[in-house]
């Protein structure tokens, strides 16, 4: 069994020519910058920011966030090599199969499914809770059986899956122009949040910027951190340990720009737009999440930062309630891109491991009109929206960062593998400093995933598992790849 197999990268380009597999190539550098920046702003800005300036690093969180985003960076810069050498679908798992071979590819693909699935569902379990707050301060709530996380059917939720399902369906072009109109009220509220707040910062509240470091009770059993167990480092807060811990936890509010490199079949000149797609969307995250950062220790004091809404209460602290009202328009506004740009997402890796026939081929069909992944689109939507009305995801939103953190190692070590095998291919884009920044990206991301709990990384191996079952049962057996070199045998 050739179960490292790869597949060529002239041979991927070339499927995604093949009739009724082809999609439309529609989006500019612009589109995708805003794709990144839809998927990766969402409620953290409002509720991690403060939260982990109360916990970890106090004032010194913004320095947790530039680190956080060059550990991103290092990743980006990966993504953006490959991307913008590999224009296809699929992400992570497109270039692993380039790279590592089918069997490893077909691993970081489940991984994705796994990944992209859960975190949508999280997310529109999310906005429906956004929502009823939002309706609670109109004076109409919705009953609790039906929106919030202790819904018994979430329908919210289950109705924005719907909706950004059907823009999806319509076309890639429909669903950016949608994408721009939310992602740009949602960098309004947000910029008009970092503007008020600026008038009620005091001095004082940012002494110490980095406050004495002391020791943080540890957690103990399956839900300690890996790293814990291993090493019996124990957890420590403030400091310039706390501000190191501060970034591996604010890491995960950067996970989303990896799913730009989704759309590399549907950009006009991927070579040059995806690399400015990726690494551009980061960027402006990065100046974002500093900027609210500064802002909310500066309005309060972080230990008196609350646990749910900080930036709200913050501004509450300093009686303008209003902005509570106009950060939830903002967190709905957020969190319907980070639906919809997940789904695009997880819909395309779909849509790649079925054309290649790791998944059944008809998934792989493309809208005659509309010229997207429709069978995959809908398959997904539906899924989704079972998961978000039925199930409480939130003891579960761990895997989709433990999945993340993979995904993204393996690309980084994919770079080293795959300059060493094909020197020839043509890149618009090169990671810089090779080999440091991938080895230093790898290295980043495992430390990150060190810090997630012993329960995690179970959860995370018995989704493997089974994957690894149904790739031997199905995946194997009925590979466009392997048919190919079975062929070529015979001949």
């Amino acid at each position: 069994m050739n179960l490292l197999r790869t597949k060529p990268v002239e041979q991927s380009i070339s499927d995604t020519e093949e009739p009724g597999h082809r999609l439309k190539r529609d989006l500019t550098a612009l589109d995708l910058v805003v794709f990144g920046v839809g998927v990766v702003i969402g409620t953290g800005i409002f509720v991690l920011t403060g939260r982990v300036a109360r916990d970890y690093a106090g004032p010194g969180v913004a320095f947790s966030f530039a680190i956080a985003a060059i550990a991103c960076g290092l990743a980006a810069l990966c993504y953006a090599e490959f991307a913008s050498t590999v224009p296809v679908a699929g992400s992570a798992y497109t270039f692993s199969y380039a790279t590592f071979g089918e069997f490893p590819a077909w691993i970081i693909g489940w991984d994705l499914i796994l990944e992209l699935a859960l975190a949508a569902a999280v997310v529109a379990v999310g906005w429906s809770g956004y929502v009823q707050s939002l309706l609670t301060t109109m004076g109409i709530p919705l009953p609790d059986e039906l929106a919030g996380e202790k819904a018994v059917f979430n329908i919210p939720a289950v109705f924005i899956v719907l909706v950004v399902t059907t823009v999806l369906v319509l076309g890639i072009k429909v669903s950016s122009r949608f994408n721009e109109i939310v992602v740009a009220i949602k960098v309004v509220v947000i910029l008009l949040v970092i503007v008020a707040g600026l008038f009620f910062v005091k001095a004082e509240n940012y002494t110490p910027f980095i406050p004495p470091a002391e020791e943080n009770p540890a957690t103990e059993g399956l839900k300690a951190p890996l790293i814990q167990v291993l090493f019996g480092v124990p957890p420590v807060s403030f400091g310039w340990l706390g501000v190191f811990a501060a970034a591996a936890v604010v890491f995960f509010a950067y996970i989303g720009f990896d799913i730009v490199a989704s759309a590399a079949e549907e950009s006009r000149r991927p070579q040059r737009d995806l690399p400015i797609g990726i690494i551009g969307s980061l960027v402006v995250c990065t100046v974002l999440y500093v900027a609210v950062s500064l802002v909310v220790v500066g309005m309060q004091n972080y230990t008196r930062l609350s646990e749910d809404a900080p930036l709200a209460d913050a501004f509450k602290a300093v009686g303008q309630s209003w902005a509570a009202t106009l950060i939830s328009i903002g967190a709905i506004a957020g969190l319907t891109t980070v639906v919809l740009i997940l789904l695009l997402g997880q819909s395309r890796v779909f849509f790649a491991m079925s054309r290649d026939g790791l998944l059944p081929q008809w998934l792989s069909a493309v809208h005659p009109r509309f010229r997207t992944p429709h069978r995959t689109t809908i398959m997904v939507g539906v899924v989704v929206a079972v998961l978000a009305g039925l199930i409480p995801l939130s003891a579960l939103a761990e895997l989709v960062n433990i999945g993340t953190l993979f995904a993204f190692a393996l690309v980084s070590i994919g770079v080293l593998v795959l300059r060493r095998t094909r020197p020839d291919l043509p890149r618009s884009f090169r990671t810089p400093l090779v080999p440091v920044v991938p080895i230093l990206s790898a290295l980043a991301c495992l430390f990150v995933m060190l810090n997630l709990p012993v329960e995690t990384w179970l959860r995370f191996a018995g989704w493997l598992v089974v994957g690894a079952v149904l790739y031997f049962a199905y995946g194997y057996r009925n590979s466009r790849l392997g048919a190919r070199e079975a062929a070529a045998r015979e001949r």
